[in-house]
């Protein structure tokens, strides 16, 4: 029988059309024009898995308002190290952004970024006294300096006159505010993006591609190969560099590709629904992103919060998001991900995170078995106003929290964002969730430091990434002066509060 198998070759290979595939395919191309690169995804879209805008919050994750990310420590102290960093990494992205618009590479920032305040809400003695706490250890770090804090009452109504309703003065409230917070539809950027990057000679962009193997040659370059769906057309791939970005796909990614460094790793699958605001003056009475505090158990892409979205022109309200439990690594995926992805050497690591995490399974129980009633009662404790009619249940997004190993406790999971790269840089492989696509850009960054090492090093290489990211190779916590000038100049040109 013939072979009628397509083979093509090139220096890299992104599996996974969501915005860190789109980040680093833009970034590389910036760095080395020559570049040839392919782009292969499963479904007939870009972003849309866990980058399109109805599957995530949209929050410009910059720290100003997840509480989770200032834990208290045992001493009641706050440790602010997680949120200064995430802080610093969605400036980056900020300067990246700019760089897109004033080049022209993507269109007008209103496609994609707003102006939304940011805050955080609590109420009761012991969370206030935290709230003002953590108020207190940010506000002294100059990427904080402009948040602002209060427990008066007509001071919160103008912050959030619609969480206000239907409370009275004697109630124990507090918050913190942000004004310089953003909402994000980070699928409309990503597909600008890929729009851009289609454009360039070398870029080859193919959907509905479902990668079925990886193999590392004796070159140490890679083989994978892909089925087209849509025509069962069968291809090889061969390349010197695999990201895989394909979100909770990425997993069973990593295990098709048997490198000792995935070995261990295993994932457990979160879902998630927003309650959707329906009536256009509750909507517009709302202008802020409000966070609360989690749930005993939660994880954190599950800390409450009342949303004011812009997608696609159109402002929005949500609420939640509510968590789920499903076997799908993908909100398109198989019910089969979850039992396929364990394997021998992960076996042990999430039996270990399984028993460590029993609150998180209580916890994920309770919100399935949950009723509209229950959900109601959830988003009256920020809008007591709130009336069932004017309220909606949507799907939300799939996500694939890590769970590794752990000499202590055996295995772990993992809340964060996790980059796992070979020795020889050849494979680089993205897992888990928050804070993700805010900081897709840092993230990369630092990817190709420790995958294009030689490269990196080079003069041309970090000229280009000092025009692209001013503050490159900088931390701006330190430098106030440098921050408040970059912020200014990216407020400028993304069009947002400064």
């Amino acid at each position: 029988m013939p072979d009628n198998t397509i083979r093509s070759n090139s220096e890299v290979v992104l599996i996974g059309a969501g915005i860190m595939s789109a980040t680093l395919g833009l970034i590389l191309k910036e760095l080395q024009p020559d570049l040839k690169i392919e782009i292969y995804e499963r479904l007939d879209v870009a972003a849309a898995e866990s980058s399109d805008a109805w599957n995530n919050a949209g929050t410009g994750h910059s720290a100003f308002c997840e509480l989770n990310y200032t834990p208290e420590k045992a001493d009641g102290s706050i440790d602010p190290k997680k949120a200064i960093s995430i802080a610093e990494a969605f400036e980056v992205s900020r300067q990246f952004w700019s760089y897109l618009v004033q080049e022209k590479k993507v269109p007008s920032p209103d496609n994609f970024i707003k102006s939304v305040p940011h805050m955080s809400f609590v109420w009761g003695d012991k969370n206030i006294a935290y709230l003002k706490k953590r108020f207190e250890v940010l506000q002294s770090n100059p990427i904080f300096s402009q948040m602002k804090f209060s427990s008066d009452f007509e001071q919160l109504k103008k912050w959030m006159p619609l969480v206000m309703e239907g409370r009275g003065a004697d109630d124990k409230l507090a918050a913190t505010y942000m004004e310089i917070g953003t909402d994000v539809n980070f699928g409309a950027l990503t597909r600008s993006m890929f729009n851009y990057l289609e454009k360039l000679d070398g870029v080859t962009l193919y959907f509905n591609h479902e990668v079925k193997k990886l193999k590392q040659r004796e070159d140490k370059s890679w083989r994978i190969k892909i089925t087209d769906i849509s025509t069962g057309q069968k291809r090889k791939a061969y390349t010197k560099f695999v990201f895989i970005g394909a979100g909770g796909g990425s997993l069973p990614l990593l295990e098709k590709a048997n490198v000792p460094e995935g070995h261990g790793y295993g994932g457990f699958p979160v879902s998630g629904q927003w309650l959707k605001c329906t009536n256009p003056e509750v909507i517009e009475k709302h202008q802020a992103k409000v966070y609360g505090k989690a749930s005993v158990g939660a994880p954190p892409m599950s800390v409450p919060h009342i949303d004011t979205r812009v997608i696609d022109g159109e402002k929005a309200l949500l609420f939640g998001p509510f968590a789920g439990f499903s076997t799908r690594f993908l909100k398109n995926g198989s019910y089969l991900d979850l039992p396929m992805s364990i394997k021998a050497n992960n076996l042990i690591p999430m039996l270990s995170a399984g028993y460590h995490n029993i609150p998180l399974t209580k916890y994920l129980i309770e919100q399935v078995r949950q009723s509209p009633k229950d959900r109601m009662k959830a988003l009256r404790e920020y809008l007591p106003s709130a009336r069932s009619k004017d309220w909606k249940l949507e799907k939300a997004g799939q996500r694939v929290q890590v769970i590794k190993k752990d000499e202590k406790e055996g295995g772990v999971l993992e809340f964060g964002t996790e980059v796992i790269n070979t020795h020889d840089g050849s494979l680089a492989v993205l897992l888990g969730a928050s804070p993700g696509a805010s900081t897709a850009v840092a993230i990369m960054v630092d990817l190709i430091s420790r995958c294009f090492t030689n490269q990196s090093q080079t003069p041309e290489w970090k000229a280009k990434m000092k025009q692209m990211i001013p503050s490159y190779g900088q931390t701006l916590n330190d430098k106030p002066e440098l921050l408040e000038a970059l912020r200014k100049q990216t407020a400028e040109v993304l069009k947002l509060n400064n």
